[in-house]
């Protein structure tokens, strides 16, 4: 059985090593991207910040059914507020303040929110808590892409790091 309590602090682990990559990526480099059809650095995190914040939004919200044609609109109201142009310590700063707000949030529900079963956008049903796993692991996914855009820049990503201090 999944516990949520360790669900939510592998979230925050994984959060604070993708704001690290946010601060660690060369500021002139922000809107570096590998191909012109590929989503720029920035993009990336903006959208690891959008998407974590905004369907946490839906589920505390109690929505039940994200496979609805209004699902991108109902997104929208959960989105933070950032300028259109924001500057690596600033969304670095707020991926970090999004994700303890979420996280508070979320650990403060009543016994048998995140057991119930919702209505992916995908249209599978899931618990909440296998939607926030899920959250989660779409963020590691994107995580991935900014650590090879670290690597591309000559940046060593901090999760190898720490591996070979332990050696």
């Amino acid at each position: 059985m999944v516990r949520l309590e360790s669900v939510l602090e592998s979230w925050r682990s994984i959060r604070a090593d993708t704001a690290q990559a946010v601060e660690e990526f060369p500021a002139a480099d922000f809107d570096f991207r590998l191909t012109p059809e590929l989503m720029s650095f920035s993009e990336i995190a903006k959208h690891i910040l959008d998407a974590g914040h905004a369907l946490t939004g839906l589920l505390l919200e109690g929505v039940e059914n994200l496979a609805t044609p209004e699902f991108r609109e109902m997104l929208k109201k959960h989105l933070p507020e950032l300028p259109e142009k924001i500057d690596p310590a600033h969304l670095a700063a707020e991926l970090r303040r999004c994700l303890d707000v979420r996280l508070a949030q979320l650990a403060a529900q009543p016994d048998g929110f995140f057991s119930r079963l919702i209505t992916r956008f995908d249209g599978q049903q899931v618990t909440r808590l296998e939607m926030i796993q899920f959250v989660k692991e779409h963020e590691l996914t994107h995580r991935a892409q900014l650590f090879l855009y670290l690597r591309l820049k000559g940046i060593v990503p901090v999760t190898t790091r720490r591996r070979q201090a332990k050696k």
